[in-house]
């Protein structure tokens, strides 16, 4: 599982950051949605992958120009399992937008205001429901019975579960009254904790696997290829929308909801219609109130406009109505005992402090271990072994402690003092002046260090060979099979052991050799990147990559650049976006021993091939450029990008080596810097005319 940092402000970033950060979201959300819709077991909270999406949703307005055709703010769900049939849903099953803040309630509906064209004293009726924590259905009915249930799916296409549905108890078969002619009921498949605690319960006795919570445990039900384990399991329904009508129309969403009832539908009591934001907030404060006594999980408050014309006129933007917002709760808190603070030796040497908690069920998950972040944090919330604690789920995979009881606190407890040296490998663990964290001075002789780095040499956006993961990295390790990177390529020598594994054989055991052996010529930005050196990632990596062209180059720049007073340092902190802090780290890593000779001993295994060269014939090739300011003919990102193909050095500050300053709108301290060397400045159309000369 991927851990994203959501703490940098998209202000903060240059376009390549920001468009990285951007395809690393994509994918992300794009898998913990799969996770949650498709395979029913999510791996992070509703509150982590909420603030992966406000982090993309903030970024794409940031840079516009950035937002990529697979946006999650363009996704619904997830793409239909293949273990049930497909139903094409006539109306698309949109999802909805969140609000997290009463301003956000009131800016919903100044935004239908001024969308209807409607002054301050029109009524605008909404109605506010629970929003259930479960699985979305799509119930068909024609002539009064059922004839077809599906899943949302990715929002356009569900899965067929309607052989499941037919042998619950929770939604009626037949409707009683006058339904219309065709009636698309929708709403949310749930299970009551006291029935998700008693399954699991049977779950254990059995020695079958654990459901984490009741959506998952409703959904898991659902999914059943025996359709008589679903009919086993204690399922619920709560009907709160339609999909398609035929034979009769609702003036307002209210009306329809009380037919539903009529029809023989389960209708959440907690319903209720508001004609103000103050009432909508009000109702939504009470509901929170009273959500911990509620037989079922909700995570927040959906509003819906009442009036179905109204509806019909706000109509809907990329996934979501224009008409519905979901106004989400706040990370649910418990209290427990913080019984042990573990420190934990990340791939750069950072000590992390966690927290280990006496279990504790927190919204339907539980929780056993949290974030300390780093030993300052301990201090200002002077947290030590022994606390009560109150500890949250919210933005974060792993929860955090927000508050110490103090008035509970032992009489023969001690302030924490934090380790000065790595708990894994004994060297000194040093804290830098003006850094947070403190880390291992041990590198690769460190065998926590070593183990992280390993696995993230391997990972996706490194070597990525297949088959080889966290846990065959670990098990190679205890194996006394990996000392160092290169290594892994010698594993191909040991095809009987690896085939002598537990879980491996000799088929697996040939396709790792064989995807070990396909990654021995391999892009050079990716081995850069695969070395893990501090603060590097993919966009530094292949700006590396294309200034040096070779890891020898790069080795042998960032040890001359040990001397500040080299002209190798001032080559490297002019690449555009590495500067004095990230040079030092490149020159640190490759003026370590252990590090060079493990660079060396990689280099016998592979060939890394170099970025394409770019054009070496064009007005600006092997010159060196600066962008400042604004831009109006390209953007940033692609002026760069326009320049680099052409052969040009893009830099982001200004030197006595630099050819041109491009100037944008409001230019600042770059031009003047500019001037003051004599450095020839141009405009955005003088250089547009330069590059097509």
């Amino acid at each position: 599982m991927t851990v994203f940092d959501i703490s940098q402000e998209p202000a903060n970033l240059t376009p390549i950051e920001a468009a990285d950060r951007l395809a690393q979201l994509a994918k992300l959300i794009a898998y913990h949605n799969d996770r949650y819709h498709g395979q029913d077991d999510p791996e992070i909270s509703d509150g982590a992958f909420d603030a992966l999406v406000r982090y993309n949703r903030a970024l794409e307005e940031a840079f516009p120009e950035l937002v990529r055709k697979d946006t999650p703010e363009a996704q619904v769900g997830a793409k239909p399992q293949s273990g049930f049939g497909k139903i094409v849903h006539e109306i698309g099953m949109l999802s909805l937008s969140n609000a997290f803040a009463d301003e956000d309630v009131h800016e919903f509906i100044a935004r239908i205001r001024r969308f209807l064209s409607l002054d301050d004293t029109a009524p605008v009726t909404l109605m506010a429901e629970p929003k259930i924590d479960g699985l979305s259905l799509a119930l068909r009915y024609e002539s009064g019975t059922l004839v077809q249930a599906a899943t949302r799916g990715d929002g356009t296409t569900g899965e067929d579960v309607t052989a499941n549905i037919m042998v619950t108890d929770a939604i009626p078969k037949s409707l009683k009254g006058t339904p219309p002619a065709i009636l698309e009921v929708r709403g949310e498949l749930y299970m009551d904790r006291d029935d998700f605690i008693a399954l699991n319960k049977a779950q254990e006795e059995k020695g079958a696997k654990l459901f984490a919570n009741p959506r998952n445990a409703a959904a898991g039900s659902l999914r059943q290829k025996d359709a008589s384990i679903t009919g086993e399991r204690n399922l619920q329904f709560f009907a709160y929308s339609a999909g398609v009508i035929e034979g009769q129309n609702w003036e307002t969403h209210s009306a329809f909801l009380s037919d539903l009832r009529g029809f023989g539908f389960q209708v959440n009591d907690l319903t209720k219609s508001c004609d103000t934001a103050e009432e909508l907030i009000a109702h939504y404060q009470m509901i929170g109130e009273a959500r911990a006594g509620l037989p079922y999980d909700i995570d927040g408050v959906v509003y819906k406009i009442d009036n179905h014309e109204y509806q019909r006129r706000l109509g809907q933007v990329a996934r979501a109505p224009r008409w519905a917002i979901a106004h989400k709760f706040p990370a649910e808190k418990a209290v427990t005992t913080l019984e042990a603070i573990d420190i934990q030796v990340g791939r750069t040497g950072a000590l992390t402090p966690v927290a280990r908690l006496a279990p504790v069920n927190v919204g339907g998950v539980m929780v056993s271990n949290a974030t300390l972040h780093n030993e300052d944090e301990i201090i200002r919330k002077d947290i030590r072994i022994g606390d009560t604690v109150i500890l949250q789920r919210a933005g974060d995979v792993i929860p955090q402690i927000v508050e110490v009881l103090v008035d509970k606190r032992p009489s023969h407890s001690v302030a924490y003092e934090f380790p000065t040296t790595c708990p894994a490998c004994g060297n000194p663990a040093l804290r830098p002046e003006g850094e947070a964290v403190r880390r291992c001075s041990g590198t690769y002789t460190c065998p926590a260090q070593f183990n992280e780095s390993l696995k993230h040499f391997v990972s996706r956006n490194a070597f990525d060979i297949e088959g080889l993961g966290a846990k065959q990295i670990e098990q190679f390790i205890a194996a006394g099979w990996l000392t160092e990177p290169a290594d892994i390529f010698k594993l191909t020598t040991r095809f009987d052991e690896i085939a002598g594994l537990e879980r491996m054989g000799k088929i697996s055991a040939q396709n790792l050799i064989s995807a070990i052996n396909e990654r021995r010529t391999i892009a050079l930005e990716r081995v850069i990147f695969g070395l893990g050196i501090r603060q590097i990632g993919q966009a530094t990596a292949k700006l590396l990559a294309l200034n040096y062209e070779t890891l020898p180059k790069l080795a042998e720049a960032a040890r001359l650049a040990h001397d500040k007073t080299h002209p190798a340092y001032e080559d490297l902190v002019r690449i555009d976006q590495i500067g004095d802090a990230m040079a030092d780290d490149i020159i640190a890593f490759f003026s370590d021993e252990a590090n060079q000779k493990a660079v060396e001993n990689l280099l016998a295994e592979i060939t890394p091939i170099a970025p394409e060269k770019p054009q070496d014939d064009s007005p600006v090739a092997g010159k060196i450029v600066v962008f400042t300011g604004t831009l109006t003919l390209q953007s940033r990102s692609e002026a760069k990008a326009t320049a680099e193909r052409l052969g040009a050095k893009v830099s982001g500050s200004v030197s006595g080596k630099t050819d041109y300053v491009i100037i944008g709108a409001d230019a600042g301290s770059k031009a003047k810097k500019a001037a003051e060397l004599g450095v020839a400045m141009l405009s955005e159309e003088e250089w547009q005319a330069l590059i097509s000369s």
